[in-house]
């Protein structure tokens, strides 16, 4: 039985230029793994915090070199001789050892790091491929790709309030063609903006972030877009929104389109843009602190769309519940560096999918080539993947990986596809 030898972590950066945390364990065996952890820009009140040295002469205050010390001097001789195997025993260990609810003593990506690079250690110890060293399944399916191919909010510097605009390619014969169908209405919208006079300058997910008079005219663009590529948009090609409202409330009011809403006049807001786009999914279509917004918004429109809790949930199981209890929401998003731990994180997803909540893995902003959450959404069996636009290294990485392990499953792979539409 191999054990951990030794953990080293170092500094890079990601996808934004922003430092990040890489860890690398090494076990005795030989066989080592090494995950980068993500970081994100829209983020939940209640997530597990991140460690950054705020020493304004490096990188703005944003280095990681206090999480890299962490991860060398305080947890590789606390896992120091454990069983890689046992991924439950060592999250565990690590949460004991920082001791507080919300990781802010070790930080949630100094024990992210090494959760992650513990289960691809393991993998390749176990000569396996890291889906099903995260999870054995007996049906392994292709989640369908949720492209955010438009980026506003606040991954755009635009007056575009909504923050993504995803295509959502539901009948595609397979994951292989669905990525072909979104690269090739991406490169579709692309033109479209371009005629109209339009930036094609991305966001920080790869999606075109060009000036708009408002969300309508992004969802009419992307609609155009579609129809140039030869597809059919309600039939072939859905829509999904990550409204991001917690970055738009304030005062107990939603800042919107240069409009002052409440929670039940961007609800008829929302109904209306559901009336003239198919729009299978809104996510945070409330801020997190709105519970009877969020009420609201399930008892309208929870049994007619997907609606997705992220800020609101958290990636925590105990959050995720209170949610289920409420009847908020009717799919999870799920987030590894929101909780910290990968044990966790499949607590929420098995707990979500006992409340008949679907679940959607999830990249951030701030990315990597690292490709452990394609991975992730085979494992889970959560059918959904939010991982950017066709574009940029960051985004695209997660998608081949997905293609490989499609041809690696062969006959054992289900594409998810129009499984999605069915809410129950």
């Amino acid at each position: 039985m191999p054990h951990i030898e030794n953990i080293l972590a170092l500094e890079i950066l990601d996808s934004r230029g922003n430092p990040t945390l890489q860890v690398t364990v090494d076990l005795s065996d030989g066989h080592r793994g090494r995950a980068n952890v993500p970081s994100g820009a829209s983020t939940g009140s209640k997530e597990a915090l991140e460690h950054r040295d705020h020493d304004l002469g490096r990188y703005g205050g944003k280095g990681v070199l206090q999480a890299v010390n962490a991860v060398e001097t305080i947890v590789a001789p606390h896992l120091k001789n454990q069983n890689p195997y046992d991924q439950k025993n060592i999250d565990q260990l690590m949460i004991d050892l920082d001791g507080t609810a919300n990781k802010s003593r070790l930080g949630a990506n100094t024990i992210l790091g090494v959760s992650m690079a513990t289960a691809v250690a393991a993998a390749h110890s176990l000569k396996v491929p890291l889906y099903r060293q995260l999870r054995s399944v007996e049906l392994s399916y292709l989640p369908v790709p949720m492209m955010n191919i438009l980026n506003g909010g606040v991954h755009a510097d635009t007056n575009v309030g909504i923050q993504e605009f995803m295509i959502v390619p539901v009948a595609a014969p397979s994951f292989h063609e669905a990525v072909r169908w979104g690269a090739e209405i991406y490169h579709s919208l692309k033109k479209v903006l371009k005629n109209k006079g339009l930036s094609t300058g991305v966001g920080d997910e790869g999606g075109f972030a060009p000036h708009l008079d408002n969300n309508e005219a992004a969802l009419h663009c992307i609609a155009e877009a579609i129809e140039k590529a030869g597809f059919k948009l309600g039939q072939d090609v859905y829509l999904a929104l990550d409204c991001a409202a917690s970055e738009f409330y304030r005062d107990g009011k939603y800042h919107l389109d240069e409009k002052s809403l409440t929670s039940e006049t961007l609800l008829v807001y929302y109904e209306s843009l559901i009336r003239q786009f198919p729009i299978i999914s809104i996510e945070d279509g409330m801020a997190e602190d709105d519970r009877d917004g969020w009420k609201k918004l399930t008892a309208a429109l929870g049994e007619k769309i997907q609606l997705v809790g992220d800020d609101v949930f958290v990636t925590n199981p105990a959050i995720l519940q209170e949610g289920i209890s409420d009847q908020i929401a009717n799919a999870l998003l799920v987030k590894l560096n929101q909780i910290g731990t990968l044990t966790e994180t499949f607590q929420a997803i098995d707990m979500a999918h006992r409340a008949n909540y679907r679940c959607i893995i999830s990249h951030r902003s701030g990315e990597s080539e690292d490709t452990f959450i394609a991975d992730l959404a085979v494992a889970s069996s959560a059918k959904q993947i939010k991982t950017g636009a066709p574009a940029r290294t960051d985004r695209v990485a997660k998608y081949n990986r997905l293609m490989e392990i499609e041809k690696e499953l062969g006959t054992q792979a289900r594409y998810a596809g129009q499984e999605i539409l069915t809410l129950r």
